[in-house]
């Protein structure tokens, strides 16, 4: 049988970065730090899990709606209102597995074959394989570290082309950690609206912003709710990754494809579980709060002692759970840096080119996923490894 190769191999060298790494020298007994993965370290918040048992006692275990359970649409819908200044109907809101299946349906949706799609360098590197798995073609419009990675809107506008079908946002920012203004943003809707563009907007960090940094929605600005479609999740604020619950808002003209897709993928997402995703919406928020004062925190120790190694250098991000150091001071590639830090320090950071060419001359460094305690010995651990060098 021939297999679709080109397919098969799509973004393949895109997927897993120092993850598989290391899992071979963990499995040997080696006791490592993960700084390389995007998950959150606090247990999801007990109301939550209360819901969803409780959701599961009482019988919610059957076929739901495709869209979502109308109940748990309801409350998104008031959720956008009052914190993204967004107003959907509750027809205009997709419940997905977690943002990557919703922003897998919107690319599969809306991407044609030869369509262009323009990615802002660093990039989040899923979003390659969905454009070509699709059919499309990415275009890398990159942003400059000497301005903070800012929107730059001559950089965009010079990638676009008669081919060109959407602009993807990730906003906080991953993996630079940068909160885009409104005016930024601007730019971002003066292109859209002028070339009769789309976005997609990826918004799972909306609520982990520091220092008084403003999360704006684009959707919500003149002329962009037609043409955005914005995909949100639980995983990261509410600490529920393994939950895989999220959902995605477009206007009424865009829905009816984009639900065409989830459904034939999916059908719909556990009802139970949508339960529980309602609770934490419509619940209490305190257990979200603290939890991103403790990222706040990680943070900090995170950029004070990254600033205090040789050859490095670390802006403080401004949202995410992501740190964003240069490293070209110490003369070594991000990937050489990122596989000594694994074998000798056992800690486990990503490489910046990871996300792209803007990338290199970084590493990611998650200070989300772990303990505090951990997170300073990781520092240690590192510390010791750039006075090595």
């Amino acid at each position: 049988m021939k297999w679709p190769a080109q397919r098969l191999a799509t973004g393949s060298k895109k997927s897993f970065g120092m993850f598989d790494e290391a899992a071979k020298l963990e499995a040997s007994g080696v006791d490592l730090i993960h700084l390389e993965f995007g998950r959150p370290h606090a247990d999801t918040p007990a109301h939550i899990k209360d819901a969803t048992k409780a959701a599961l006692d009482s019988g919610i275990v059957h076929y739901g709606e495709f869209k979502g359970t109308l109940s748990f649409r309801q409350a998104l819908a008031r959720k956008l209102t009052d914190f993204n200044k967004l107003d959907y109907g509750v027809d205009e809101i997709l419940v997905t597995n977690g943002l990557t299946h919703g922003s897998f349906a919107a690319f599969m949706a809306a991407i044609d074959p030869g369509d262009e799609v323009i990615l802002l360098d660093p990039y989040y590197p899923q979003h390659i394989a969905k454009t070509e798995l699709a059919g499309g073609k990415v275009v890398v419009a990159s942003l400059d570290k000497a301005k903070g990675y800012a929107i730059d809107k001559a950089a965009i506008a010079a990638k676009i082309t008669p081919a060109t079908r959407m602009i993807v946002l990730i906003n906080p920012a991953n993996p630079t950690g940068r909160v885009y203004s409104r005016e930024e943003l601007q730019h971002v809707a003066d292109l859209a609206i002028a070339h009769d563009l789309l976005v997609l907007s990826d918004e799972v960090y909306e609520y982990i912003t520091y220092g008084g940094a403003e999360h704006v929605s684009i959707a919500s600005l003149p002329g962009m709710r037609e043409r955005t479609i914005t995909c949100f999740a639980f995983t990261k604020a509410y600490s529920m990754d393994g939950w895989r619950i999220g959902y995605l808002t477009a206007d009424a003209a865009l829905m009816p494809a984009i639900q065409r897709i989830a459904v034939t993928d999916v059908t719909h997402v556990n009802v139970f579980v949508q339960e529980g995703a309602r609770a934490a919406v419509e619940g209490p928020q305190e257990p979200m709060l603290a939890m991103v004062e403790a990222d706040r925190r990680k943070r900090d120790i995170v950029v004070q002692a990254l600033n205090q190694m040789p050859g490095v250098t670390c802006a403080e991000p401004q949202g995410t759970i992501y740190a964003f150091p240069d490293i070209t001071g110490t003369g070594r590639s991000s990937q050489e840096l990122a596989t000594a830090i694994l074998n000798e320090a056992h800690v486990v950071v990503e490489s910046g080119s990871f996300y792209g060419p803007g990338g290199e001359g970084h590493l990611r460094v998650c200070f989300g996923s772990e303990s505090e305690a951990r997170i300073a010995e990781a520092m240690e651990r590192m510390a010791r490894f750039f006075n090595g060098l």
